[in-house]
């Protein structure tokens, strides 16, 4: 994978766009069944006195969606994310070509590890406005219960529920708690960038190789979720509760966690969060480099 360095070319936001949107797709169809688990985990209610959780831990849960949905129980609402990921990474990595570009005279400009923090800031404010409304239909989906009749059958349906119920205000439920857990984003591109430089050093011919850009991805995506763990949660917990749960959004689910679990619960649902970490942002670092490959030729 002999991609372009960030010193070859001035960052373009529409190449950047094109080739998010493909990173962003090979992102879904890699790691869907571990983001099904991690929300199950999240929103699971508590036990009453005496019982068992419904879930114990990672291994339980998988097991226990095996054997009652079979394979097509991890992938309950994916085409939420299908239609919705490509844009988001596709706005994340034009969002960051634009900061990049205000720090780009030239050609030649190498930007530094605070003008790459200062690039990346921005994009997770934009990626959550167009994150929430998929996010929200897809734990709506993800957490549906199978014993009842469903009250949501596919993607166009709940969203076409969720409208007519409260406006686009309940599609965009968790836009805060979104925003910030998308924050971060600016520590995920410097962690990719810094580990890109060092196997550029290390190559005897000066390019990045799909070996590092995996490495460098995906430790980028663990440093990246290992922040936004506890702000994830608490947008789980308040897109999938119903309508009026929590009267002040974000701050109600906080303090309701904090009473009724305390502060160990922010990170239940972190084990499938890291596992899926590191290979869902390899593989959107994957896709981005194949097609800044194909797009700067």
């Amino acid at each position: 994978m002999a991609a372009a360095t960030r010193t070859d070319h001035k960052a373009n936001p529409l190449k950047s766009f094109i080739a998010g949107g493909f990173g962003g797709i090979c992102n879904v169809l890699t790691v869907y069944p571990l983001d099904t688990i991690k929300v199950r985990l999240q929103t699971m209610p508590l036990p009453a006195a005496g019982q068992s959780p419904r879930y114990n831990g990672i291994v339980d849960c998988t097991v226990k969606t095996f054997r009652t949905e079979g394979l097509r129980g991890f992938y309950r609402g994916i085409s939420a994310p299908l239609v919705g990921v490509a844009p988001i990474y596709a706005v994340i990595f034009a969002v960051y070509a634009v900061g990049k570009r205000l720090f780009q005279t030239d050609e030649h400009i190498k930007l530094n590890y605070t003008q790459i923090f200062m690039a990346g800031v921005g994009t997770g404010i934009c990626s959550a406005l167009v994150a929430v409304p998929t996010d929200r239909i897809k734990v709506l989906l993800q957490t549906q219960s199978l014993t009842r009749p469903r009250k949501y059958n596919g993607i166009m349906d709940t969203a076409i529920k969720l409208y007519r119920e409260g406006g686009i205000r309940s599609l965009y439920k968790g836009t805060c708690a979104g925003m910030l857990r998308d924050s971060p984003t600016g520590v995920y591109f410097v962690v990719y960038e810094a580990l890109q430089d060092l196997a550029r050093r290390r190559s005897p011919s000066g390019n990045i190789t799909a070996t590092s850009t995996i490495f460098a991805g995906g430790m980028a995506g663990i440093t990246f979720w290992s922040i936004a763990v506890p702000f994830d949660l608490l947008k789980s917990r308040l897109q999938s509760a119903p309508e009026g749960t929590y009267k002040h959004g974000i701050r109600s689910v906080f303090r309701d966690l904090m009473a009724t679990e305390g502060p160990k619960a922010l990170f239940r649902g972190a084990s499938p969060i890291l596992i899926r970490a590191f290979p869902s942002t390899a593989a959107v670092f994957i896709g981005v480099e194949v097609a800044n490959d194909l797009l700067y030729s």
